[in-house]
């Protein structure tokens, strides 16, 4: 049972708001009746006082703001959270792993909200698929649980919250008000005295107007952002196994012979390289030194000559 502080001040409180929607209404009929056109200012003033005797928004935000908020473990249940995840994965088949994911997301209730897949042709093993995922807040930590455990290696794992509250309630607080305004407003039009009152007020309602769709859009913006957690899921093919096996020495003849046989390999193997790597340019060295020992003995011709016959 409320105690009698409170039915006083409730009461105070009605009497004000309909003392300031009285004083509003006196005053644009003043101006209607008025012979002279009303002053820029007289809408502005009549959606202030629609929005002084609109009821004041006290304590935490409604429940309605941000339907489908859950009562979350450890935090009150009018506090609004934005849940994001960041998980990279290692998989076999990261397209199998990419559906398995999607089809989780499905039986918690969320969906799919965006995927690339991103594949290299020449190395079929690398490629890599992104998909982000939105989930109920309910079923969010379970999922991301399942999500982790069960498409493949987990690499990494990154988790944010970010409380937006306040903001919650400043939009719906602000909803509430331009609301009001504008029942306040559409009341005032339909008495309305003469055709320049009239187009003051139906100005004024459609600046509340597109002022209160602003407002909607961002409040449905937070609920939806609120009610679904958003897991990012980065899925990368696995490492192909090593081309070869390091050569296990064992002791006794048989394996010094081994180890001498594999050393000789090697041996082999890097003169060939070395001089596959040399050959081009001994050839091309031949060929300059060759030119260059042709040139010279032309030259010495060219200046020893026929003897000239003396006089």
């Amino acid at each position: 049972m409320p105690s009698p502080t409170a039915s006083a001040t409730a009461r105070l409180r009605a009497a004000a708001g309909a003392i300031a929607a009285l004083g509003a209404c006196a005053c644009f009929l003043l101006a209607g009746c008025s012979p002279g056109p009303p002053s820029a200012t007289a809408a502005p003033a009549i959606a202030r006082h629609a929005a002084l005797s609109a009821p004041a928004v006290t304590g935490a935000p409604a429940t309605g703001a941000v339907p489908g908020q859950p009562r979350l473990t450890g935090l009150a249940a009018s506090q609004s959270i934005i849940y994001t995840a960041s998980l990279t994965m290692r998989a076999a088949d990261v397209r199998a792993a990419a559906s398995r994911a999607a089809t989780l997301a499905t039986a918690a209730g969320g969906y799919v909200s965006s995927e690339s897949t991103r594949a290299n042709h020449a190395h079929p093993a690398e490629a890599t698929v992104f998909i982000q995922l939105k989930i109920p807040v309910a079923s969010y930590q379970a999922t991301l649980a399942t999500l982790a455990g069960t498409l493949g290696t987990r690499l990494s794992l990154s988790q944010q919250a970010q409380d937006v509250t306040l903001t919650v309630a400043d939009v719906s607080s602000r909803v509430a008000s331009a609301q009001a305004a504008i029942a306040a407003l559409r009341g005032l039009l339909a008495r309305a005295g003469t055709v320049s009152s009239l187009l003051a007020v139906q100005d004024q309602i459609n600046a509340e107007e597109a002022n209160l769709e602003a407002l909607l859009s961002q409040q449905r913006a937070l609920s939806h952002a609120t009610s679904y957690g958003t897991v990012s899921v980065l899925l990368v093919s696995r490492r192909p196994p090593p081309a070869g096996h390091p050569v296990k020495i064992t002791g006794g003849f048989a394996g010094g012979l081994a180890a001498g046989w594999h050393a000789l390999r090697q041996l082999a193997s890097w003169l060939l390289t070395g001089i596959g790597a040399v050959l081009p340019f001994t050839a091309f060295v031949a060929a300059a030194i060759f030119l260059g020992f042709r040139g010279r003995r032309w030259l010495a011709r060219r200046r020893s000559g026929p003897a000239q016959p003396a006089d």
